[in-house]
């Protein structure tokens, strides 16, 4: 306890000697106290980016989805993982592997298995949904796409990409469903009734994750799940969000499991720093118009003991988030372990107020790393095309096994173009024209190469020609 009251007022001390000759952060008395930050400048803009693109669509055009999966289980057998629960299978591998890339395909552009079926491929329409019911499942896709995801880790090359990054973003995306599923609700913000698909994804473009929950559930709970629950061999340390995935009670959970929460607040103006000590009214005196209070340490004292109970039960899975978050609710304000937990996350979250306004560095890594997100998000889109995006199905268990199969192609999608990408730039005249810009903004997230439309053909003996040098 006296080293984080340590911590508390050294990140104060820092603000308060740098506010003055801080030109992006200013203090305004009015409103109670009133936190001013000035946009910063835009970066540069890579400038070779385009023409990096432009030449991945001329070396291989309109590449199929279809085939970008298939790729990927050439080179990770991400199929061999889709096993019978019974312990007798009767089909070949060969024949299962096919009809399982063209179930995972017709479930993640949600066209369906009907459709998939017609495609120039020689499968039914009845052994594809005899695939879907026998062999995939929530557990199978999950780990598919944890074996996808440690292959992009795997093949990327520290000097296009940089070292392996241990930051984790994570936002969600509204997705219209039948009025008649359980998790069907009218979305407060987007005006509109839908489930909502909770992603975390590193900052170049690799989604660990995915969960999906009511509209209306707590976002808090579902980055803190996604943190814990993720597969992959990614060790998260930082967590970006935006304002709805954040709360006081999140900064104490986070940093006690382990993990900083740093979040793109949205009325940062109102924001208000807590004092670490009581009796010292003059401390600080370029940051009075925004402090306010001391800290309860003593509750913090007296209910710490309570709080280590709780985040250890996240950390081992005998309870999950949202079961514990939903007992401390703001109309269940007054139990004593709540006020401690809020308490707590007060000093984290002045501390990193702290660091956020002193830091521009800190304020456009979260950005950059938020982006991203919105960047997945948009592919979404372009991937889920189907019945107009709609999750047409009253049953939780399909409406999730869409989700992870849309989750999968994508993830496909990422670790195919890191390929290619790759393949371009082993080439020193490529690699050489690219900037310290344009490796930062680089991305295999794109798409603009990428056809999910049209004929379904499945050649199994035809394979994407990327080069046998960048085998994961």
């Amino acid at each position: 306890m006296a080293d984080l009251r340590r911590q508390l007022a050294a990140a104060l001390g820092a603000l308060d000697a740098d506010l003055p000759t801080n030109p992006h952060v200013k203090l305004l008395p009015k409103g109670g106290g009133w936190i001013a930050l000035s946009p910063s400048e835009p970066q540069p803009e890579p400038v070779n980016l385009a023409r990096l693109k432009a030449e991945i669509g001329r070396r291989w055009p309109m590449t199929s989805l279809l085939d970008m999966l298939k790729e990927a289980d050439l080179r990770v057998g991400l199929t061999e993982l889709f096993t019978s629960a019974t312990p007798r299978e009767h089909l070949d591998r060969a024949t299962l592997q096919k009809r399982l890339l063209l179930c995972v395909y017709g479930l993640g552009t949600n066209i369906g298995l009907r459709h998939v079926s017609a495609g120039d491929h020689g499968e039914r329409e009845r052994d594809l949904y005899y695939t879907r019911r026998r062999f995939i499942t929530r557990d199978h896709l999950r780990a598919a796409i944890a074996r996808v995801v440690d292959a992009i880790f795997a093949a990327r090359r520290p000097d296009i990409w940089g070292e392996a990054t241990t930051a984790c973003a994570s936002d969600s995306k509204k997705f219209a469903a039948f009025d008649q599923n359980l998790l069907t609700e009218w979305h407060p913000r987007y005006r509109g009734p839908g489930v909502m698909i909770y992603w975390h994804l590193d900052k170049k473009a690799a989604c660990i994750y995915s969960q999906l929950k009511s509209p209306t559930s707590s976002e808090v709970a579902a980055m803190i799940e996604g943190v814990l629950r993720h597969c992959t061999q990614m060790a998260v340390d930082r967590q970006f969000v935006d304002s709805h995935g954040q709360s006081e009670v999140a900064f104490a959970v986070c940093n006690l499991l382990g993990f900083r929460l740093l979040p793109r607040l949205k009325a940062l103006h109102q924001q208000k720093l807590y004092r670490p000590e009581a009796g010292q009214p003059d401390a600080y005196p370029h940051l009075q118009p925004v402090l306010t209070r001391p800290i309860n340490w003593e509750l913090i004292r007296q209910q710490y003991d309570e709080i280590i109970k709780h985040v250890t039960a996240l950390r081992l899975g005998t309870a999950d988030a949202e079961a514990i978050l939903r007992r401390f609710t703001r109309s269940n304000v007054q139990h004593p372990t709540y006020r401690a937990l809020a308490e707590l996350g007060k000093v984290y979250k002045t501390v990193f107020l702290c660091e956020y306004l002193r830091e521009l560095a800190l304020r456009r890594e979260i950005h950059e790393g938020l982006n991203v997100v919105e960047n997945w998000n948009s592919a979404n889109s372009f991937i889920f095309y189907g019945r107009s995006g709609e999750f047409a199905t009253n049953q939780r268990e399909d409406a999730e096994a869409s989700m992870l199969c849309l989750h999968l192609l994508q993830a496909a999608l990422t670790f195919v173009n890191t390929l290619l990408i790759q393949r371009v730039l082993t080439e020193p005249a490529w690699l050489e024209q690219l900037t310290v810009e344009d490796l930062r903004a680089l991305t295999p997230l794109i798409y603009a190469n990428v056809n999910p439309y049209g004929e379904i053909r499945l050649d199994m003996t035809k394979r994407l020609p990327i080069g046998d040098e960048i085998v994961a």
